[in-house]
């Protein structure tokens, strides 16, 4: 591909040579540098792809893009090309050497803090019960059709969000649908292309700090790129963050919600309770009238049905398959049911912060339990806050905690442990301790009583457990299955 049809829709200075030449690839890992490429820098949190600039040329590279004022080396046939934000051209750069992809298909994105994942799993549900064929892009993974990508980022970096596309394409995908971080908003990764529906489900304090967003005004700002770079957007009206989330918004706006009087409204919310699997029902009014019942339990679980059907209506799913879809739709680690036994209920849930355990915990209260049991623990290598903080949680809302291992990384599990118990000392609650995240879990089984709720929280839909720098498999559903056999081998 031409270089002048890569930059087409980019304002850029021409620093050094031309930019009439054929580009054999487009590359910003230094690693990846070939003769012929274009080689992009990007500064990141740990290296500067400027550093590299001038290997880049020495390797061959037809040309590198730089945002920064370098030292240009002379005597080479390397094209140099200068612009503001490298990031934001790689964006432009990336669709246009996919073949704008993102054109090809409608593209739903959904951003906030929580319900992103659920979301768009409910989405992929009821489009593809309806007869479209869904890519999804997503924390937990990428799927593009049989491929199931383990996901490394949230959001992708460009280049590789639209090589996703591409390949969606390829597979005969006509929608796709993805989570969009604040980060992927922030550096500049869904530029390039226009989303056909944004959608808004809520905020509260998170991802402030350090590498991630300076206050909550800069995380809220960054949210609301989306709506600035959609067709239509759709907001959950209840939150009281939506308004400033909005501001400056660009899209046809459309709101749901259960409080506030919206376009899209959920009322009469119901508890159920059938065969082990947590649910909630209401019924839909507004833009649409009828009767629903989601897989999941609690109030947050409508607004993410909600927000799936905000969104699907656009399309003319019939009503009886976006019931169908919301009733049995489960997605992994996300107060996800697992049967072990028809006197209790056992969830495997994301859960990994006080903010997001107290609101399971209070979720999962509300169903009435003979005892609410909880199983956690904490990652190492990160604050000690974090753990003081879920076990207070925990003593205060749970019968009983099980205090194990999560993730210890280079601490050791005891100590993890201990800074645990010195949260749940603060309050009356019932734990033990038993560090071996498997013991802990055949614990809580072997011990569960008719009526209760137990919930294993932290690890969700993670499939490793992280030991001194090294990644063991570890999933919590194998581990169920081997602790249920080798019940049944003893008796």
């Amino acid at each position: 591909m031409k270089l002048t049809s890569l930059l087409e829709n980019l304002k850029f200075e021409i620093v050094q040579g031309d930019i009439d030449k054929d580009i054999t690839a487009v590359v910003f890992d230094s690693r990846k540098i070939v003769t012929g490429c274009l080689f992009i820098c990007i500064e990141g949190a740990r290296n500067d792809g400027h550093s590299y600039a001038v290997e880049a040329a020495v390797k061959g590279a037809a040309a590198v893009l730089v945002q920064k004022t370098i030292s240009y080396p002379q005597n080479t046939d390397t094209t140099f090309i200068k612009v503001e934000d490298s990031r934001y051209a790689m964006a432009f750069i990336s669709a246009a050497w996919f073949g704008h992809p993102a054109e090809k298909m409608k593209i739903i994105g959904v951003t906030g803090t929580k319900g992103k994942t659920t979301t768009t799993y409910l989405i992929r549900s009821v489009l593809e019960k309806a007869g479209h064929k869904v890519g999804l892009v997503g924390t937990i993974e990428t799927i593009i059709g049989d491929r199931h990508i383990h996901a490394m980022n949230t959001t992708p970096e460009s280049y590789m969000l639209q090589e996703y596309f591409a390949d969606m394409v390829n597979e005969g995908c006509d929608i796709a649908v993805m989570e969009v971080s604040s980060q992927g908003l922030k550096l500049h990764r869904t530029q390039g292309f226009l989303f056909d529906y944004g959608i808004f489900t809520n905020l509260e304090a998170d991802h402030i700090g350090p590498n991630e967003h300076a206050d909550m005004d800069e995380y809220m700002f960054c949210k609301g790129l989306l709506f600035k770079q959609c067709k239509v957007g759709m907001g959950n009206v209840d939150d009281h963050h939506m308004e400033q989330v909005m501001r400056g918004h660009t899209c046809t706006l459309e709101t749901f919600g259960i409080d506030k009087k919206a376009d899209l409204m959920a009322t009469d919310l119901t508890m159920t309770h059938d065969g082990g699997t947590l649910g909630t029902g209401f019924h839909v009014s507004g833009l649409m009238d009828f009767d629903a019942q989601t897989a999941t339990p609690g109030k947050f679980s409508v607004y993410n049905a909600l927000a799936a059907i905000a969104v699907c209506r656009h399309f003319d799913v019939p009503v009886p398959v976006i019931c169908e879809a919301l009733r049995t739709t489960h997605v992994r680690g996300r107060i996800e049911p697992v049967h072990v036994s028809d006197d209790f209920t056992l969830i495997i849930d994301y859960a990994h912060n006080a903010m997001a355990l107290e609101s399971l915990l209070s979720t999962l209260r509300a169903y009435h339990p003979k005892r609410l049991v909880c199983l956690f623990g904490c990652g190492g290598d990160r604050s000690k806050l974090r753990r003081f903080e879920m076990g207070e949680v925990s003593g205060k809302m749970a019968d009983l905690t099980i205090i194990t291992s999560d993730n210890p990384r280079t601490e050791t599990p005891e100590s993890i442990i201990g800074d645990i118990r010195t949260g749940i000392k603060r309050t009356n609650g019932r734990f033990v301790e038993i560090c071996d995240r498997k013991e802990a879990i055949a614990y809580a089984i072997q011990n569960g009583q008719p009526g209760d709720i137990i919930v294993l929280a932290g690890k969700g839909h993670e499939d490793y457990q992280e030991i001194n720098g090294v990644r063991y498999h570890m999933d919590e559903r194998e581990l169920i299955q081997d602790i249920l056999k080798e019940t049944v081998k003893k008796v």
